[in-house]
């Protein structure tokens, strides 16, 4: 577990878009007595609990022709290049051009980058200059995609899926198959078939790159998302699940099958160099990681937060955040080297991470501490209640409209903002909902205070509401630039004001506002322009999760200190409030 004390003492300050060129956050106090040029006095100093996240999610991998390891961010609508001698990343596809969601890439016989583009439907060609040609609109899902030669295929991840050959210089796709249980990852086998996974029911099958009859060669593989063969021509299946297995299935040889457990939660795509040395990704907490035949592993990139979303503190001081595919949380230690060091000087460990992954559990965003349970939220639909006990996770209710913030109140129902639909909601400890308020414009976050009153902060209204009991609001604070996270510290409303990436403090009983901490790294990723708008984003996409809104949540932990999704870099932040005033 992570105590909120433990991480501070081994906290990291990573290179982030946000520093100030000294390892600090820019709006920030440093830790001297002296105080930077241009702090004002009365801003509160942040800390963060992790190192940022370099990558944002990694999806599919594939070495270029320049020999570097290009890495498709999903969740961050980029494609980056990675030095394998020093980690060092190049964004390469920006998230402000054509590509938003970029699942999996592969280059063809003339260097020429294709690329999954999953929510929208559509494949692109990225020539080595640079210029980007659609090549085909109107898929389901794609996502596994392979060059042989000069000939591009690509596999749909849904239920009937199809797998395709495309044709960049024109002509109607070929199906080669249809039914595939969620394709994913593929590659062309050394007897010339493609081979492909169905994700749902555990198989793997092959078909002649010209069509012909699909064939299933391995069967009650685990979760499996993505198969690679290594240059002895060995199967390698690669599992979803928070375990990190990887199959090993010698088809054309022995026929021999072993398994081998990385600790790699989410395990997404993999690659093999001109040395055969095995390179993995995850979807779950970004990061490349060179894998070893027996599992033991040596961080490249290292991994890290999604987000984070909601965040919450228990009254042990551990910090929970919903991280999109898990609940997560800063680490208990740290390493104490930069993410752009060599490789050499960050050591070599077992399933190492920058986070600590509590729960795998798409898809989670909003959070809350409840005794020795979690309540977690997924703008999918659903509320549950995990209980790390029995490990135990259980639907409370699901059908909503983007449901996000979540707390608890005195009766022990759970208090929810439902964002899409512009209500607050109460589910009882029978799971019955109740309406405690209607007609909101996007309310994000709810918090109560020490009497049991409910507070919503309303992200495109700029408003921070008290609930009424009749169920009408009474503005506690307007004009506010898209304040989203919500938390209450004894008299005092603090809120997450992500348009002006600022921490605002609320005074409900005196009206008085004021700014504690401010150029904080919340809001769009690093590199994101003028792209397409985040609420115009699809929610699904043909049955399944798609690109959901970022959320920078806030909680108070038990030392009177604030804990906060630093979500623009990948990072929980840690700030002491001044207190009342």
């Amino acid at each position: 577990m992570s105590g909120l004390g433990e991480a501070i003492g081994q906290a990291t300050a990573y290179s982030s878009r946000y520093d100030d060129g000294t390892g600090h956050l820019s709006g920030a106090p440093g830790p001297s007595k002296e105080r930077r040029p241009g702090v004002p006095a009365d801003r509160r100093a942040v800390e963060r609990l992790n190192p940022a996240n370099p990558l944002w999610g990694s999806n599919g991998i594939a070495f270029g022709p320049d020999g570097r390891l290009y890495v498709a961010e999903f969740l961050g609508g980029r494609i980056s290049a990675v030095d394998l001698a020093g980690g060092d990343l190049d964004v390469v596809v920006a998230s402000d051009g054509p590509v938003r969601s970029p699942d999996d890439l592969a280059f063809g016989a003339d260097g020429s980058m294709y690329i999954a583009d999953l929510v929208p439907g559509r494949v692109w060609r990225r020539s080595p200059q640079g210029a980007y040609t659609l090549v085909c609109d109107g898929l389901k899902n794609p996502n596994g995609i392979t060059c042989i030669g000069d000939r591009l295929f690509v596999n749909e991840m849904k239920a009937d899926g199809r797998l395709l050959e495309l044709f960049p210089d024109g002509g109607a796709p070929v199906v080669l198959t249809e039914g595939l249980a969620l394709g994913n990852a593929m590659q062309r086998g050394p007897d010339g078939y493609l081979y492909y996974p169905h994700m749902v029911t555990g198989q793997v099958w092959r078909i002649p790159p010209d069509g012909g009859v699909p064939e299933m060669v391995a069967d009650r593989v685990d979760r499996p998302v993505a198969v690679r063969f290594d240059l002895g021509g060995v199967l390698h299946v690669l599992s979803m699940g928070p375990e990190g297995i990887v199959t090993r299935v010698d088809l054309h040889g022995s026929g021999s099958r072993t398994q081998v457990v990385s600790g790699v939660v989410g395990l997404d795509n993999a690659a093999f160099d001109a040395e055969n040395r095995m390179f993995v990704s995850s979807y779950a907490s970004g990061g490349i990681t060179e894998m070893r035949p027996d599992g033991r592993t040596r961080s490249i990139v290292p991994r890290g937060f999604d987000g984070p979303y909601g965040i919450t503190v228990d009254l042990g001081g551990t910090v929970y955040a919903a991280d999109h595919y898990r609940v997560a949380g800063p680490p208990v230690s740290a390493p104490a080297a930069h993410a752009s060091a060599p490789v050499e000087d960050r050591g070599e460990a077992s399933g190492q991470e920058e986070v600590t992954s509590h729960l795998l559990a798409p898809f989670v965003h909003g959070i809350v501490a409840d005794g020795e349970v979690l309540h977690l939220t997924s703008q999918f639909g659903d509320v549950r209640t995990y209980d790390p006990g029995p490990r135990s996770l259980r639907t409370r209710v699901s059908g909503l409209s983007r449901p996000m913030g979540v707390t608890v109140d005195p009766a022990g129902s759970l208090v929810v903002a439902e964002t899409g639909g512009g209500r607050v909601l109460a589910v009882g400890e029978d799971d019955t909902v109740t309406v405690l308020a209607e007609g909101l414009d996007r309310p994000v976050d709810v918090a109560l205070d020490a009497e049991g009153r409910v507070y919503v902060s309303d992200e495109r209204a700029g408003t921070v509401l008290r609930v009424e009991p009749d169920g009408t609001t009474a503005v506690i604070a307007d004009g506010l630039d898209a304040p989203q996270g919500l938390a209450v510290l004894g008299d005092v409303l603090y809120t997450v004001e992500t348009g002006r990436r600022r921490l605002r403090a609320l005074c409900p009983h005196t009206s008085a506002s004021w700014t504690e901490a401010e150029d904080l790294p919340v809001g769009a990723p690093p590199g994101l322009g003028a792209g397409l708008p985040e609420e115009e984003a699809e929610l699904f996409t043909h049955g399944l999760p798609g690109l959901a809104r970022r959320f920078a949540g806030i909680a108070a932990a038990p030392d009177g200190s604030l804990v906060l999704s630093g979500n623009g870099e990948g990072t929980v932040l840690r700030v002491t409030p001044s207190g009342p005033r």
